[in-house]
């Protein structure tokens, strides 16, 4: 049980980080993500904020794998 105890620390230190830089960097305001307004209604499509998100994650997991 200490083990799974640590992991969930560690996991929401990694969110807690991630929100904080999402405050302070204006991530999801890049070209490319899409913003449909009607009326009272707005869809927001984050598209090339996934995209990046994407590449940045697989570098990271990428080399994470090198090291093991």
């Amino acid at each position: 049980m200490i083990g799974i105890g640590k992991a969930l620390m560690v996991i929401g230190g990694i969110i807690f980080v991630v929100g904080l830089l999402m405050q302070f960097v204006k991530i999801g305001k890049l070209p490319g993500d899409f913003i449909f307004q009607k009326g009272n209604t707005t869809f927001y499509f984050p598209m090339m904020t996934s995209i990046i998100i994407s590449i940045v994650l697989s570098l990271l997991f990428f080399i994470i794998n090198r090291f093991k």
